[in-house]
């Protein structure tokens, strides 16, 4: 089987994902109170895994909460958490319940966190992830060669982080986990075309171009505040500063914000290997729908 978000992609369709983070929560209905206003505007809906080095309801549960509502999922899986039979396990599960999209992560630095005494694991990266996903699916084994019952069909998602690149700057994480097996990217926020133009062809010009579909992070930011402080505080955000500029005059934020996000959108649109977009909204997740309404209108 196929999922439904690597249908879309491939046949050239312009995809805009979504993402949510599960609360703290052992009620369900938290959780689709986020999520169900999404349905019918994402594709797919992320769900984090321990996002921020914090403990929310697992993230395999809350796929498998948005799978049973109509929304289709992708799972975010981080090393940061597990060793490799726990994540192989966690793996063999999702595919047992049909969450078939993978997001696979390193994970945010339990000392960033709020309880930054935790111990990390990481006893795979992420390229070591994807790859032991890619084997399972596809050689019907574990990585040591244990057999595995079943047909495995992930969709294999991988992180990437859009920069201006600078002299001399390859990709070489990222070739890793194109080597490994990754099949589509969701990026952190970058919103700047030109930005993005000069970033494809260096991924051209080192033989990655068109390996990954790419679905690149977007933002309708609430306020001058949050575009700012995203832009200082989170690594690899490229956010321009006439976003700031014209967020600093709206009488109204948030509308200003989705007219922003989708105007990007557009722009992001219209550059060759961008395959859609993966719109996060940090603690303002109603204003998607109003971003995707505006983008829709202009014939995406």
């Amino acid at each position: 089987m196929t999922s439904s978000l690597q249908e879309k992609l491939s046949s050239g369709k312009f995809v805009m994902t979504a993402e949510v983070t599960p609360p703290l929560s052992s009620n369900p209905e938290d959780l689709l109170a986020k999520a169900l206003p999404l349905k019918g505007y994402a594709d797919a809906v992320n769900v984090t895994d321990g996002a921020s080095a914090r403990t929310h309801l697992d993230s395999l549960v809350a796929a498998i909460i948005l799978k049973n509502n109509g929304i289709e999922p992708i799972l975010q899986l981080t090393c940061r958490d597990r060793n490799r039979i726990a994540l192989q396990s966690e793996l063999i599960g999702a595919a047992a319940m049909g969450v078939e999209n993978i997001l696979v992560l390193t994970g945010d630095d339990p000392k960033k966190g709020d309880q930054p005494d935790a111990k990390p694991v990481f006893d795979l990266n992420s390229a070591q992830l994807i790859g032991t996903a890619a084997h399972i699916r596809d050689k019907g084994e574990l990585p040591h060669g244990r057999k595995v019952a079943g047909n495995p069909s992930w969709f294999i998602g991988v992180a990437d982080a859009p920069i201006d690149p600078p002299e001399g700057w390859t990709p070489k994480s990222l070739a890793q986990k194109v080597e490994a097996g990754g099949q589509f990217a969701q990026t952190q926020f970058c919103m700047d075309a030109e930005v993005l133009r000069r970033y494809f062809q260096r991924l051209e010009d080192n033989g990655l171009g068109g390996k990954l579909k790419y679905l690149i992070g977007v933002c309708p930011p609430s306020s001058a505040k949050q575009a700012r402080w995203i832009k200082e505080n989170l690594f690899g955000v490229v956010i321009p500063d006439w976003v700031i500029d014209r967020m600093d005059k709206a009488e109204n934020g948030k509308a200003e914000g989705q007219k922003i996000c989708a105007e990007i959108i557009l722009q992001l649109a219209e550059v060759p290997g961008v395959a859609g977009v993966h719109i996060m909204a940090p603690l303002n997740e109603a204003s998607i729908p109003g971003v995707v309404d505006l983008v829709r209108a202009a014939g995406k």
